[in-house]
């Protein structure tokens, strides 16, 4: 009777029977973490790319202009353009220019700085834990030309 019970036993404990769905349970939920994750981090990054693009852009734009306040509206358009263009909704942007370098003399180098914000929402990825926004903040200088004729 006892090699009965023992065969018995070895029969069932072999068997997989819900294992697969067991698997499944404990893996689906983080393998929807790590998707969530990846996610977040690639808003992140491809917005944190375009708000430097938008810093460059506005600081170079601005540089070229004869004025401060030319350089400070040229840039400040640039840099909306080009989050606007990038597709990049920012729930809160601001953006600021330097201007102090427009008013060297002739002759003598001076610079630009333009630095652009902007407030991405991840508050839709659904993932907890997860910040529901984040601010990226990016500048960037640029040389007014030295012997250019400035207002």
């Amino acid at each position: 009777m006892n090699t009965q019970l023992l065969t018995r036993w070895r029969h069932r404990a072999g068997r997989d029977e819900g294992a697969l769905s067991l698997e499944a349970m404990i893996l689906l939920p983080l393998l929807i973490l790590v998707v969530c994750l990846i996610i977040a981090f690639g808003r992140i990054q491809a917005a944190g790319n375009t708000v430097d693009a938008a810093a460059r852009n506005a600081a170079r734009a601005a540089s070229l202009e004869r004025s401060g306040g030319a350089g400070r509206a040229a840039g400040e358009r640039v840099a909306q353009d080009v989050l606007s263009q990038q597709g990049l909704p920012c729930t809160s942007f601001s953006t600021s220019i330097s201007t102090g370098g427009f008013s060297a003399r002739l002759g003598e180098p001076s610079v630009t700085t333009a630095t652009v914000s902007c407030t991405v929402r991840l508050s839709d990825i659904g993932m907890p834990g997860l910040p529901g926004s984040k601010t990226l903040t990016a500048n960037f200088t640029s040389p007014i030309d030295t012997y250019r004729q400035r207002n």
